[in-house]
């Protein structure tokens, strides 16, 4: 993430021009740089080791501030990618930080968080530094979102004829053997005079032996002689099996396939391939979309090329899950850091610092701020723990309402027990409904319901509106907003409950509105929404029960809820009749009370009215 005024020096591989012409009157250069030429370019392993690197002299010119920035070879830069050279940015890029770090190279905060997971760059590292957010310190570029300056950077470089934005490929090998024993065999023999001759097709598939037992001595297929020996199908020589087998993501790259036609056992897939396929829908986190979904798509068009399959692409749409985050606490001793969990310290909160002391020795523990769950750093949360306390229901309603499934998620033991006693309130609710909705049938309101009975026209037009809000959310798979939704109709039956006596339109109403809002939670909470649809006698199986459908008559109101502002600022809702003049709507809006106050009872210098919207008082 490269925002002008971030750029603080300038990395760049060993087999870099710059670099070789650096060390030719730099021999400790030369000797560091071959010392990172013979180290590893795997990224797992330049993510975790220690970073080195070693001044040039040389300086590139920031292309945008003019500044004059230092070139370091670094051992993290590979030549392999881009250009072999990155422009640093310590204060968003967790290796770039920790260089800058160790070398005493400055680090400048560029990006501000939109969600206030940090005010400034500082040690340790967060995850939230190198998230999207809003600019700062950044010249004319500052306030803008991330990718809104990115292009207008983009736009700067290609304004001046030095840059423009570009898709870079990093495409490599795949190697797909494994020495295990568990997977896919691969199908090779290995014959003296023959070398490596494939299985024929007509002794596949290869079976393992089912007795194997590792022992951590390696391959136990090395030690089954019944396994190794086998006839070269060429010569007809003693030959030996290759005992290596295949990456399981060779297996999970084309399950989807074969799932159209599982009962085939002539040929990977059928015809019906051609029926099923694409998948309609791919969910996955993050590191599906590196791996697993790079994986799908490769198999899918080796397959097409193979004449096994017509299909370009293996599925119609994706939807790239965020991660969970969660608190960490840290103690770095002698540059090694010990993570610790929360259960082990006292933790005290003031406004938005917080400090932990260890119970085992009373000494103090770094706050790492919200960084994503995992092993590592002692921040996740058992599941089964969770659905022993609270049940499984709790769980997936508060990861639903708590983040849009592509955002990342703050985990909260507050927003657990909210969603608990959300759902408390729910079984409350239903039962003490019960009675009265199994005995109510269901049937069409009388056409003026909403003039004899304000309070069922109120009630069902508020749960339709809902509906039709959530209905619209979850075709775009924004589940917070439809858990959202189930709260609040929940809390418009408690409403109309609470003042609308027990008249019959209105047991019916309740009924409804029960019936929609079960339906609604039932692909969040399952389990509950299958009891409850139960106990309260609806037909049929919840599992069958089709997904409740918005009653437009229902929408129709007399009156229309209008935004009241006093000099910009939102000052309360109004409700007029739908065919109000401006002298009436003005009229309503200045006897509200919370209008009274904000205005001191002064005459408006002013009334904007916008139809059907909002009214602006000015004074």
């Amino acid at each position: 993430m490269c925002i002008k005024d971030s750029a603080t020096y300038c990395a760049v591989a060993a087999e870099h021009p710059l670099a070789t012409a650096a060390a030719k009157n730099n021999w400790e250069l030369a000797r560091f740089i071959e010392e990172c030429k013979r180290g590893s370019v795997m990224e797992a392993d330049l993510a975790t080791q220690e970073k080195k690197g070693m001044p040039t002299g040389f300086h590139v010119v920031h292309p945008l501030t003019g500044e004059k920035l230092p070139v370091w070879v670094a051992n993290y830069v590979l030549m392999s990618y881009g250009e072999g050279a990155v422009m640093a940015v310590p204060a968003h890029d967790e290796r770039d930080f920790e260089f800058a770090t160790k070398y005493g190279l400055p680090i400048k905060q560029v990006i501000k968080s939109k969600r206030g997971a940090y005010e400034s760059v500082e040690a340790p590292w967060q995850d939230a530094y190198a998230e999207y957010g809003i600019t700062v310190n950044s010249g004319e570029f500052s306030g803008l979102e991330s990718e809104q300056a990115i292009d207008a950077i983009a736009a700067a470089l290609r304004a001046k004829g030095l840059g423009d934005k570009r898709v870079q490929f990093r495409l490599r090998d795949w190697g797909i053997s494994r020495q295990r024993y568990w997977g896919t065999p691969i199908p090779i023999i290995h014959c003296e005079s023959c070398g490596e001759v494939p299985v024929p097709d007509d002794q596949l598939p290869v079976v393992l032996p089912e007795d194997c037992v590792p022992d951590g001595s390696g391959n136990p297929l090395n030690k089954r002689e019944d396994f190794l020996r086998c006839t070269c199908p060429k010569c007809g020589k003693a030959a030996r099996r290759e005992t290596d087998t295949m990456d399981t993501f060779v297996d999970s790259s084309w399950y989807y396939l074969r799932y159209a036609c599982p009962d085939n056992d002539k040929a990977m897939v059928d015809e019906r391939v051609q029926y099923w396929l694409p998948v309609d829908q791919y969910i996955g986190g993050i590191e599906h979309a590196i791996l697993h979904l790079l994986y799908s798509r490769f198999w899918t068009k080796v397959m097409r090329d193979l004449g096994l399959v017509k299909l370009d692409e293996p599925f119609a749409n994706l939807l790239t899950q965020g991660m969970v985050l969660n608190e960490a606490f840290v103690r770095i001793t002698d540059n090694k850091k010990r993570y610790y969990w929360a259960h082990e310290l006292d933790i005290k909160r003031e406004g938005d610092r917080v400090t932990a002391v260890s119970k085992e020795d009373g000494l103090p523990v770094s706050y790492e701020g919200w960084t994503t769950m995992s092993k590592s750093k002692n921040n996740g949360v058992d599941p089964q723990q969770l659905i022993e306390e609270y049940g499984a229901d709790t769980a997936r309603f508060f990861m639903m309402f708590t983040s849009p499934p592509e955002q990342t998620l703050q985990w909260s033991q507050e927003g657990v027990d909210g969603a608990s006693r959300f759902l408390k309130r729910v079984w409350s609710f239903a039962y003490q409904w019960h009675e009265r909705v199994r005995k109510a049938t269901d049937g069409a309101y009388p056409a003026d319901i909403a003039k004899t009975e304000p309070a069922v026209g109120a009630l069902r037009r508020e749960l339709h509106s809902l509906l039709k809000q959530a209905t619209f959310d979850i075709e775009r798979k924004q589940f917070n907003t439809v858990a959202s939704a189930a709260m609040k109709m929940l809390n418009a039956l408690q409403d109309a409950a609470a003042k609308g006596g027990d008249s019959q339109h209105l047991v019916q109403a309740i009924r409804e509105g029960l019936s929609i809002l079960i339906r609604v939670l039932y692909p969040i909470t399952p389990h509950i929404a299958h009891a409850l649809w139960t106990e309260l006698g609806y037909a049929g199986d919840i599992v069958d029960a089709p997904w409740p459908e918005v009653d437009e008559a229902a929408l129709v109101s007399d009156e229309i809820e209008l935004v009241v502002q006093v000099n910009g600022k939102l000052r309360g809702h109004v409700r007029v009749p739908k065919d109000a003049d401006k002298a009436q709507i003005e009229q309503a809006a200045l006897a509200l009370d919370t209008v009274q106050k904000h205005t001191g009872g002064q005459a408006p210098k002013k009334v904007v009215v916008v139809p059907g919207r909002l009214i602006n008082i000015v004074v």
